[in-house]
Parts: C-alpha cells; structure tokens; sequence
C-alpha cells in the first residue's frame, strides 16, 4: 500500500446510541480524540438509562458533536440511516458506543480509502487472535457462520461480515437504499454494496468483546435475522 498523510478532520463518525451510559463519556473522549475525526454524529435510540441527558451535555462540550433523538427504540440500522442523513464528512465509519471497538484503528481503516485502493473497508476481528475471548465461543462462531453464508450469497471473500466497523465513502452509500431497523444492517449493507460491483477490503483491528452481563445487546433472534437477510437481499437489488 502507497503511503498516505491522513488530513485532519477528514473522518465523520456516526454513533447508533442505547442505554450506554456507562461506557458514552469514555467512548467519546477516545473519538474526539482523534486528529481525523471532523464530525460526530449520534442518535440515542430510545435510551431508558439517562444516556440522552448526558448526550445534551457531551454536545455543549465540543462543536464536532450533533446528536439527535428516536422516541422509541428502534433499532442499529434505523439509528444508523439518521446519523448518516445528518453527517456532511465524505468518508464515514460506524462506531458502537461501548468500548468493544477501538477510535485508535481509525488510520488502519482510512488508509486504503485515502489511498485509492477501495471506497469500503471492514475492520475485521478474525485476523486478530484471541479477540472473541469474554464474548465467547458461539458468539465467534455465529459470526463466522454468518460470514460465509454471506460470501456464498454475495461472492465476496470476506472474514467478518458482522463487524461494526464499515468505513465507507459517502458516495457509496448514496447509491443504496437501506432498509433493515436493527442489526440487519450489516448483512443488508454487505449484500447491496457486494452488487454495485465495489471491491471491500478488510483489515485487522483490535476488539474487546464483553458479554451479555456487561450488556452486549445482540442476540440469537438478531442471528436469525441475518440469516434472513442474507438470503432476502441475495434477491433483490439494491434498492
């Protein structure tokens, strides 16, 4: 890969956020952090925990946060299509809101864009060891179903499909249109960038996992319904 200066500023992250008040303040601080990122974009989605009064006071605190609101839960991928209407940044990277993925990876991610050698990049867990230890064996081994169910699907030849971090191009995601309210969305964005014909590349990044006692949110419906949408949109276009 060609040497890349990454520009400052040049990065807009966009945060689906619910019930993570424990995590949000440190979260933040590690995104803002970084000299890339322009722009921070979060939705709560229907928080139950405070999250939403803390969000108000993080955006009193720096003038690169927006946040906005959904009354009810909905789910990631709802949050996610608000985030990236209001976000302005030409290249943009999903980011959870507890500490399971790392702000630090975000040059790893940037280089092939900046580079020119791919408009999406997935920062894959897989190529890392050990990094499923607290979330578990069937959590990683889910994942790793899923994934090659999806290449099946889709031709492509990744190891993580479900990972968080998708780093795209804003002109990407502008010739799709999402559908999927919950964690859908990554098999659902998969599929459809897989069939505009744009090449994904994958690199490692460092993952926390914690588990469901810690509050990870996905679940064995969310599995089902990935699967669901590996075959569904298999079918159908882009649109």
């Amino acid at each position: 890969m060609v040497a890349a200066v990454i520009p400052e500023r040049c990065l807009g992250v966009v945060m689906p956020v619910y019930n993570e008040g424990e995590t949000l303040d440190r979260i933040v601080a590690k995104v803002l952090g970084r000299r890339e990122v322009g722009e921070l974009i979060m939705v709560d989605d229907g928080s139950t925990d405070g999250t939403w009064p803390r969000m108000r006071e993080l955006e009193k605190s720096d003038a690169r946060i927006r946040i906005f609101r959904c009354e009810v839960n909905r789910g990631k991928g709802a949050a996610l299509r608000r985030a990236v209407g209001h976000a302005v940044s030409e290249i943009l990277v999903v980011q959870d809101a507890d500490l399971e993925y790392d702000p630090d990876d975000y040059p790893k991610l940037l280089l092939p864009i900046l580079c020119g050698e791919a408009d999406v990049v997935y920062g894959s867990r897989f190529q890392a060891a050990g990094v499923f230890g607290r979330s578990g064996f069937f959590h990683a081994l889910g994942n790793k179903v899923l994934t090659r169910l999806s290449n099946l699907a889709t031709g492509l030849n990744l190891t993580d499909m479900e990972t968080c971090y998708k780093m795209f191009r804003r002109s990407v995601i502008e010739r799709i249109r999402l559908r999927e309210e919950r964690f859908g969305f990554e098999p659902e964005f998969t599929a459809k960038v897989s069939k505009l014909g744009i090449p994904i590349r994958e690199v490692a990044i460092t993952y926390r996992g914690r588990t469901y006692g810690d509050g990870k949110k996905i679940g064995w419906k969310d599995g089902v319904s990935a699967l669901r949408c590996i075959l569904q949109y298999r079918f159908q276009n882009s649109e």
